[in-house]
């Protein structure tokens, strides 16, 4: 066993941690650093730094995701649900979708004021949010930054599935207007975006000027690793436990990964840590070093055999997502999408490539997610989702005007399978549950290999409101029927993939299948039989999927309510450990999770620096009151 030692030790070197370390490696450059990450670099791959190849990462031969796989649900009709999650270096920054989603102001409020997490409301939060990005889009927004790392951008693509969305969306639904900012935290329920004049596509986590992927590591960690000597990176390697004395963490031990180090068996290696360890393994990957290091619920861990260190019974506990659909259509020949990108078809990669490489624009450029809204439900859409749903709507969503029920977006691709759909062209337009009420867990099966699948079980549609309910069916179902009558009217609009929607009767009058057109755009809306809804709940039952937002197994609560760390990270009962991932969230946001990950570390940099006697430079003050 060989060792060495640091000040910090990362374990784990996703969004969140890389944001950590390249905070304290620049504030502090003799600060000795070791980020320890479990999959491969990424530095100047293509296939990371441009934005159209996300869905690469997701094949099952991928070695730069981890795909966890779930329990058999009865909830999903016996399935067992896969849940992907980044694994190189940056985590989910380098292998997401790179749109920009941020979450409502209320989100953080109530981690602040819910949770009694101090420190953590959006007002405080704001400043931070501002620090990490350059607001690529409009001069001036009071809720954006515009001298940080990150870019945002439109892109250097808008296909036509997003002008076409927002037309209709601007005749079907008048009640609910543009807005030229779906991303300033305190609003929502709004078609974006506007600017000034006409409608542009979805913002992205893109840089307008390269037409690069905004991630972590190239814009936080690789441009220090050339002039600071004491940030190391480790790739390919499992941190497989914390080493304590007595309640103090010292240090960890870790192993080779077998995909990337086959040569390396049995090797265990040693790192030191003389001021601080840090868990930001993800959502799956801290609560798993936790259990193996003897902090957890004792009662499990008995069952391996392991010594309990501190006994947390909320560590894996409390994991939440967003359940998501994309339904996908057919699409005229002549609109733009990504089909072709996602199929490796090598003459429009070659073609777009150089595109790419001149100036930063074209398809390469873009991500594919053109418009869309965080909508709100009507009182008449209320009468339509109906009395399963209405006391969740009175206790949670109506006392706060800026949380959304659903996140709708316009895609211009076909996602998932392609097996029955090679070589067309497609779009699809997709829901996710803004804050399912399904809850669900993950656990270590190995009290020593961290290469051992997690007893994982999401939860999706196991709450339910009776016996025969689920709590979350009714947004789905309302999910569907919204987002099939935006895509019938789109211009480009040839009918439903009819493989991957409700297999309703032929003789349904919502009977899906190729068309040779649009309906217009004030048609009326698709009316649905008994029948027809019992094929839509098993649809939905055998259909919905993780949206790749994992969170919440290592709560920032109370310690008495489950809770796993403190407002300042801290693990409960241990000194000298903190956890900075999503793991921490003690409550679900309205947004992708990107903007989150980021947050977390770019507030964990601040705690630590305040713990370790480093100046960091702070963002400026904030430019709206807490709302405690």
């Amino acid at each position: 066993m060989t060792s060495s030692t640091y000040d910090v030790i990362i374990a784990g070197g996703g969004t969140a941690g890389c944001v950590l370390a390249g905070r304290l490696a620049a504030a502090d450059p003799s600060l000795s650093i070791l980020v320890i990450e479990s999959g491969p670099t990424t530095r100047d791959d293509p296939l990371h730094t441009q934005p159209a190849r996300y869905l690469h990462h997701l094949r099952p031969e991928s070695t730069t995701v981890k795909f966890n796989v779930g329990k058999e649900s009865a909830s999903l009709g016996g399935r067992a649900p896969i849940v992907p999650c980044g694994q190189c270096l940056g985590g989910g920054s380098s292998v997401n979708f790179t749109m920009y989603t941020r979450a409502s102001a209320s989100d953080y409020d109530d981690w602040a004021t819910v949770y009694g997490n101090k420190g953590w409301s959006s007002a405080e939060l704001l400043p931070l949010l501002r620090k990490c990005e350059t607001y690529q889009i409009q001069p001036g927004k009071p809720t954006h930054g515009y001298s940080g790392p990150l870019k945002v951008s439109y892109g250097g693509f808008y296909a036509e599935v997003g002008q076409e969305f927002l037309n209709v969306a601007a005749q079907y639904d008048k009640r609910r207007g543009p807005t030229d900012d779906v991303n300033g935290l305190f609003d929502c329920n709004k078609y974006g975006v506007k600017h000034p004049s006409l409608y542009s596509p979805r913002v992205r986590w893109i840089d307008n000027e390269t037409g690069t992927r905004s991630d972590v590591p190239h814009n936080y960690i690789y441009p220090l690793l050339n002039i600071n000597t004491n940030l190391h990176i480790v790739t390919g390697y499992h941190v497989k436990k914390v080493l304590f004395r007595g309640d103090v963490a010292t240090g960890v031990e870790y192993v080779p990964s077998t995909r990337f180090h086959p040569e390396s068996k049995g090797s265990v290696l040693t790192a030191n840590a003389r001021r601080l360890v840090v868990l930001s393994a993800g959502a799956f990957g801290s609560p798993a070093i936790l259990e193996r290091s003897g902090v957890g619920s004792s009662s499990f861990l008995k069952k391996f055999g392991i010594k309990t260190l501190v006994d947390l019974p909320g560590v894996g506990q409390n994991y939440q997502d967003h359940q998501l659909i994309l339904a996908p259509y057919l699409a005229a020949e002549s609109m733009h999408t990504l089909d072709g990108i996602v199929e490796n078809n090598e003459v429009e990669i070659e073609e777009w490539t150089k595109q790419w490489k001149a100036n930063g624009t074209g398809l390469l450029a873009t991500n594919g997610l053109e418009a869309g809204i965080k909508i709100r439900p009507s009182k008449a859409d209320l009468d339509i989702i109906g009395d399963d749903f209405r006391k969740r709507w009175l206790d949670y969503y109506a006392p706060a005007p800026d949380k959304p029920v659903l996140w709708i977006a316009a895609m211009s691709l076909l996602t998932g399978d392609r097996s029955k759909a090679f070589g067309g062209k497609y779009y699809s337009i997709g829901w996710y549950l803004q804050y399912p009420t399904s809850i669900g867990y993950t656990h270590i099966t190995s009290a020593d290999d961290p290469e051992c699948p997690l007893d994982f079980h999401p939860g999706y549609l196991d709450r339910r409101v009776n016996t025969h309910t689920p709590e979350d069916m009714a947004l789905h179902k309302w999910g569907y029927k919204r987002t099939r009558e935006y895509a019938r009217r789109l211009r480009s609009y040839r009918g439903e993939v009819a493989a991957r929607h409700p297999a309703f009767s032929s003789a349904s009058k919502v009977a899906v299948g190729a068309r040779s057109g649009p309906v217009p755009v004030l048609a009326p809306d698709l009316e649905y039989s008994a029948e027809d809804e019992k094929v839509l709940e098993e649809y939905i039952k055998q259909t919905v999927a993780t949206a790749w937002h994992s969170l919440g197994t290592c709560a920032m609560k109370k310690r008495e309510e489950n809770g796993v760390v403190d407002p300042r990270l801290n693990v409960y009962g241990t000194r000298n450990l903190k956890v900075v991932d999503l793991s921490i969230c003690p409550g679900n946001v309205a947004a992708n999770t990107y903007s989150t990950a980021v947050v977390i570390g770019e507030k964990a940099a601040v705690i630590v620096a305040q713990d370790l006697g480093i100046q960091m430079e702070n963002a400026a003050a904030p430019a709206f009151p807490a709302r405690l």
